[in-house]
Parts: structure tokens; C-alpha cells; sequence
């Protein structure tokens, strides 16, 4: 057996490991990580495959993919930069809307290490490349492996037939909904609209308690928001508790739990946070699949990179772990250069 029929045998499986385990219950990190494991397996076959071809033709193909590879690296690092200024501008500088420009950054970095360290004979700082090398590439493995996966969950949606439709809240603005919170509300409307076309009759939570700087709980003004567009106040349940995503579902689990114990429900949120959340309901004992709503195209970048770190901090010792390796393993090829 040749070293691409391993690799694509490996792939199969974790093909069908990911398979699997969406069909199980498809609110996994894993079944993201399997996903971007087939398909990075896949690759790897196909590259070896290359090895049958004439030795032109091999020089031919890598030096196309490397092109490529480079020309992708160099225009994902100023979309980057480049959306960075833009939330700066539009969003402000807090910490969180500065990811995507500090992604950049990062990216700027590595690709100035590369060629440095071609040009430049010192051990330090070819071992300095090879730990960013590795670590670039698992932290990119992981953030196309999620970003891959959401986009797929993201599609599949919920089943019909829900009971309840949580919408989670985002914040107001002097008391009142912005667009951001307003476009949640809009996609929980259409899918209480719909069950309701199909004979249902769910009632709508609006699930969010009242900041320090907000005059009033955020359930109450999105019951407000639904009530202005014709939602009968007495559908709406108002979770007016919580302050964050999981106090949202754990806190909207209770009030459903109380009218129906055998319930379903379908929560909506933004489409860069509903795999996040639907993570958390997951370990939060929620019956139902997550949905989202659309999002400003300028503010997904610097979202998803905000959702993948959060992701990411939820397993800080198998991560940490990870980049402790890749660190110690890049030090050791490094100094052996």
C-alpha cells in the first residue's frame, strides 16, 4: 500500500467519523475538527499521488500550489489589516474589535519571517519561524475547519415542529434595539410565522436581562420590538435574567421547561454566533438546533475570529497542550538547522 492510499484511507475514516457524528448530534467542536482532518488528508493524498507523474510535471504542480499558497496568504493578511481599520472606524477600539486587525498582523509577521530567514543565516531566528510556521498552521487548520463547519450547520437549520422560539439578546442602544439585536428579532418572527403557517402555535422568548448602562432589561424591549410587529404580547415569554449566552439558555430552558417538559425549540442569534451557541446549549440541556440571523458583511470577520477564540478558550489545557508541543517541536527542528 503507497503512502497516498494511506492517507486516503485515513481520510475515510474521518470522513465517516464526522458523518457519524453529526448524525448523533451534530453541536460538536469535533465534528468540525474531523471534517477539516478528511479534507486536509485528502490534500495530502493528492499531493502524493503527484509522485506517479513525470518529474516536470511534479515541479509544474508544486510550484503552481506554492504560488497559490502564497498569493492566498498575502491577500487573506491585508483583507485582514484592512477590515481591522475598518471596525476601528465604525465599531471603535474596544479589544474586541481589534482581532481581525491583530490577525493580520500575525499573518503580516509570518510572512515577513519566511523570506527573512532565507536571507538572514541566524538560529534564533529560524527557529522563531518554524514555531510561527507551526503554530500558524494549526491555528489555521482550526479556524478554516470551524469556519467550514458553521457555514454547513448554518444551512441545515432547525427541524420544524418547535414548540418555543428563543431569541438571545445583544445589547440595546439608549433603550432600544439596534440593527444587529433587530435582525435576530426578524429571523425569530419568520420562524414563529412559519411554524404557525404549518399549524403550529409556538410562543416567542425573548431572552436578555438589563445591563448596567440600559434603562431597561433587553427581553423587555425586544417583547416590545415583536409586539410593534404585530406578535400578540401573550405569545412572548420574557427571560429578563441573564447576562450572558449561556445564562440565556439555561434561564430560557427553565421558563420552557415549566409550559411544555417534552418541548423542542429553535434559538436564533447572529449567524457568526449560532455554532458557538449552539455548543453551549448543547452542554446547557437545550432541545433545540440553533439558527442565525445576517450579519453586516464588514462585522463578520472580526466576529468569527471573536467566536473562535472563545471556542478555543473552552479547551485551554488540550490547546495549550497542542501549542506547547508545536513550540518544543519547532525549537528542536529549529536548532537543528
Amino acid at each position: 500500500m503507497t503512502g497516498a492510499q494511506v492517507l486516503f484511507g485515513l481520510a475515510a475514516s474521518a470522513a465517516v467519523l464526522c458523518v457519524v457524528g453529526v448524525l448523533v448530534e451534530r453541536r460538536r467542536f469535533r465534528n468540525a475538527v474531523l471534517g477539516g482532518t478528511a479534507v486536509a488528508l485528502l490534500l495530502m493524498g493528492a499531493v502524493a499521488e503527484l509522485s506517479r507523474f513525470d518529474a516536470g510535471v511534479v515541479d509544474v504542480v508544486t510550484t503552481l500550489l506554492g504560488v497559490l499558497l502564497i498569493a492566498c496568504v498575502l491577500v487573506l493578511t491585508g483583507f485582514l489589516l484592512l477590515n481591522g481599520v475598518v471596525m476601528m472606524r465604525r465599531e471603535g477600539r474596544r479589544p474586541a474589535n481589534l482581532l481581525s486587525l491583530l490577525a493580520g498582523l500575525a499573518c503580516l509577521a509570518v510572512v515577513v519571517l519566511v523570506p527573512l530567514t532565507v536571507v538572514v543565516d541566524n538560529r534564533f531566528l529560524t527557529t522563531l519561524t518554524y514555531v510561527a510556521l507551526l503554530l500558524a498552521a494549526w491555528f489555521g487548520f482550526l479556524l478554516c475547519s470551524l469556519v467550514a463547519y458553521a457555514f454547513v450547520y448554518g444551512r441545515v437549520g432547525a427541524r420544524p415542529g418547535v414548540d418555543f422560539v428563543v431569541v438571545l439578546g445583544s445589547g440595546l442602544i439608549r433603550g432600544a434595539v439596534p440593527p444587529l439585536l433587530a435582525a435576530r428579532l426578524d429571523r425569530g418572527v419568520a420562524l414563529w410565522d412559519r411554524e404557525r403557517e404549518r399549524g403550529g402555535d409556538p410562543m416567542l422568548v425573548t431572552s436578555g436581562g438589563r445591563g448596567p448602562d440600559e434603562p431597561v432589561a433587553e427581553a423587555v424591549a425586544m417583547a416590545d420590538y415583536l409586539v410593534a410587529r404585530g406578535v400578540p404580547s401573550e405569545r412572548i415569554l420574557r427571560e429578563d435574567r441573564s447576562r450572558t449566552t449561556r445564562e440565556n439558555l439555561v434561564f430560557s430552558r427553565a421558563l420552557m421547561t415549566e409550559r411544555a417538559p417534552d418541548h423542542r425549540c429553535a434559538v436564533v442569534t447572529n449567524n457568526f454566533h449560532a455554532f458557538r451557541a449552539a455548543l453551549t446549549a448543547r452542554r446547557a440541556g437545550v432541545n433545540g438546533q440553533v439558527v442565525g440571523s445576517p450579519t453586516a458583511r464588514y462585522y463578520w470577520p472580526s466576529a468569527t475570529l471573536r467566536e473562535f477564540v472563545a471556542v478555543l478558550a473552552e479547551h485551554p489545557v488540550l490547546n495549550g497542550a497542542i501549542c506547547l508541543a508545536l513550540v518544543v517541536l519547532g525549537v528542536l527542528v529549529g536548532l537543528d538547522r
